[in-house]
């Protein structure tokens, strides 16, 4: 392992010294285009500059990253000693993963969706969700802390870089996925013009989060109005991913 760019963001929360994280930043390997490559995973991004990207990325990680095929569902794989491997070698399609062994990487890939790091307090549990809005809606917080099997109370999060208040333009569609289970949610969507709001989706995962007693912590970094820092899919018409990884220290 060697130090990370000084541009990628370490979470700032209250979570367990035992959690090791971070999430990548356009900045790596003396470039200004790191990108760590399609939310549904292919050979080809073992090739060209891809490859080297997730290279660059692997030498700041203690073992090979567990990848998966991210779809907007909210699917969570538990990673064990028995099929870490497998995981490894053939992506499954989930929007999050969970662990208890020390020394796993999980990885979620973001570029305008929200990166969710969950653990316990006790740092024997490690959580990571790939939180769009489909996601968020579907109930894919839920479900990756369901498979945590942990008192909520006890756990902790962070909300990492996603599209902020002011950009996340979102039409009925969205408004009622939330509005109609949850009129309180009501809160985080602006009307923007007709038919059209400003969703505040950190602030919805947050909600979310809090009202099952999780402590959290982050989701102030907007994607798409900060484009020297960040890829956004909605900004860059989906050129660019940076990652969420996540680890127990041995």
């Amino acid at each position: 392992m060697t130090a990370l760019p000084a541009d990628w963001i370490v979470p700032q929360w209250d979570g367990p010294a035992s959690v090791r994280a971070f999430f990548t930043t356009r900045s790596g390997d003396g470039t200004a285009a790191m990108d760590v490559g399609r939310a549904q995973p292919t050979s080809d991004d073992l090739a060209g500059a891809l490859g080297r990207n997730r290279r660059f990325l692997r030498a700041h990680l203690p073992a090979d990253p567990v990848w998966l095929s991210q779809v907007h569902g909210c699917d969570v794989v538990i990673v064990t000693p028995a099929n870490v491997d497998a995981l490894r070698a053939a992506p499954p399609q989930a929007d999050a993963a969970i662990t208890r062994e020390r020394g796993v990487v999980l990885t979620v890939r973001t570029a305008d969706c929200l990166p969710v790091l969950l653990a316990d307090r006790m740092g024997s549990v490690l959580g990571v969700a790939h939180a769009g809005w489909r996601g968020l809606a579907a109930g894919v917080v839920e479900a990756t802390l369901t498979a945590m099997d942990v008192a909520p109370h006890t756990l902790v999060a962070w909300l990492g870089p996603a599209i902020g208040p002011t950009a996340f333009e979102v039409g009925a569609d969205v408004y009622h996925a939330y509005c109609d289970r949850d009129a309180g949610a009501a809160a985080h969507f602006a009307p923007h013009r007709d038919g059209k709001w400003h969703a505040d989706l950190p602030a919805l995962a947050r909600r979310r989060l809090a009202r099952l007693g999780v402590t959290v912590a982050g989701g102030l970094w907007c994607t798409y109005t900060n484009p020297a820092r960040v890829h956004s899919w909605r900004r860059e018409h989906g050129i660019g991913r940076m990652a969420l990884v996540a680890w127990l220290a041995p």
